[in-house]
């Protein structure tokens, strides 16, 4: 069972990083050419809203009965746990990161509901989820960052 999330975790995040640039790319062209807010425009911040909720019940699952997250403070202690690389990233720091991503994208999403003008809801969501897509970027437990590699899918 843990092994499938783990996966399906996984292969979230693709489907995270697919759908931001798309948001992102749409708010900045509409941002740049006054394009108004469409309903199109509105069902990539949803799906993308969607995303990474899932994946963070998906993560919070592996979080607190997984190996990696709670299961780690509860038995070697909060102390041991943050002077150890590898389990401070995955006890603190990628949940902490991957949480506020998705605050970011729900207030990003949020925008698109408001009665403000287009050029305003395109430039808001352009911002947060630009940041969102930079936390999430860097408490990825990418290949390439030998601690905390995780495999591409």
């Amino acid at each position: 069972m843990y092994s499938v999330l783990l996966t399906l975790h996984s292969i979230l995040r693709w489907v995270i990083l697919i759908l931001s640039v798309v948001a992102i790319a749409r708010s900045f062209s509409g941002m740049t050419a006054g394009k108004p807010f469409s309903a199109a425009d509105k069902k990539v911040g949803l799906f993308l809203m969607i995303s990474a909720h899932t994946t963070l019940l998906i993560g919070l699952y592996l979080y607190f009965f997984g190996p990696w997250g709670f299961a780690n403070i509860r038995s070697l202690g909060f102390g041991e746990v943050m002077k150890n690389n590898t389990y401070r990233f995955f006890a603190v720091e990628h949940i902490f990161g991957m949480l506020v991503a998705i605050v970011l994208i729900t207030i990003g999403r949020g925008v698109s509901k408001k009665n403000i003008p287009d050029l305003a809801k395109h430039k808001r969501t352009f911002w947060f989820i630009l940041v969102a897509l930079v936390v999430i970027l860097a408490t990825i437990p990418w290949p390439f960052r030998t601690e905390v590699a995780r495999p591409w899918l």
